[in-house]
């Protein structure tokens, strides 16, 4: 199943091989659209994941601050997703109509 995140108009981010995490789909670094994204300096810590770091995501104009996340360094639980990018802050992930 084809999963696709887009924001403002625009594809963020589309994969067949997400990785599901407490209901979110997490897509590896290659399905990316690095254009639209830009570093945060906000940092969380999950209890089992570790410390995950944020991207800015800029479209036509527009910026939603936080709005992907990833792992650069999970713990060994969350080893899986190290570097796979999630999405929340109005960002719609679904299934791809294609």
């Amino acid at each position: 199943m084809t999963v696709r995140a887009t924001w403002n108009g625009q594809v963020l981010a589309e994969s067949d091989h997400t990785i599901v995490v407490e209901g979110n789909h997490y897509f590896p670094p290659e399905a990316v659209n690095r254009e639209f994204f830009a570093p945060s300096t906000t940092h969380t810590t999950c209890p089992w994941k570790g410390l995950a770091s944020y991207y800015t995501v800029n479209v036509n104009g527009e910026s939603n601050p936080d709005a992907a996340w990833y792992y650069p360094e999970p713990k060994d639980a969350a080893a899986k997703i190290r570097d796979y990018v999630a999405f929340w802050h109005g960002v719609t992930v679904e299934k791809a109509d294609d």
